[in-house]
């Protein structure tokens, strides 16, 4: 066996033991690779290898990541930048998050709000404005804060 389609081998069970674990954006994946030492022009050739048989796709890991940090009560702002930060392209990045409906984001923020609230009954202005910056840095627009802001209140008051 040549040197060469050893170490082509080698780079394809790496990435495939990191893609048995979760799905992994090609950047992500070439960074690791890389780290372990391997020939930058043979990971190319083997990353594309396994996008041409299905194995690696950009697409299913940003949708997997979304669906993964809404989980999490995470915003449409700070999952677009984790996703930048991926190196997913900013189109797929837009195309998949315009699939989640607005309303979908705020009501997210709305139950983010309540777990944090819990059985706190009292919305003062501080409060207000220390859960509209939770919210921010969840990654929810000014839009989705002041729409879950102001259900919040609105329960408070009928209850």
């Amino acid at each position: 066996m040549t040197e060469k389609t050893s170490e082509n081998l080698l780079i394809r069970k790496k990435a495939m033991d990191y893609l048995s674990r979760r799905e992994h954006s090609y950047q992500e994946l070439n960074i690791k690779l890389l780290k372990k030492s391997f020939n930058p022009s043979i990971v190319d050739i083997e990353l594309e290898k396994l996008i041409k048989d299905g194995l690696l796709s950009d697409k299913r890991f940003t949708e997997s990541f979304i669906r993964s940090r809404k989980n999490q009560g995470k915003g449409p702002l700070r999952i677009r930048s984790e996703l930048s930060i991926k190196g997913v392209k900013s189109q797929l990045i837009e195309d998949e998050l315009e699939e989640v409906k607005e309303q979908e984001w705020t009501q997210l923020a709305v139950e983010a709000l309540k777990k944090k609230l819990g059985n706190d009954s009292e919305l003062d202005y501080h409060k207000q404005l220390k859960l509209m910056r939770f919210l921010s840095t969840r990654g929810f627009s000014k839009q989705q804060v002041k729409s879950a802001i102001s259900h919040c209140l609105n329960n408070l008051s009928s209850d």
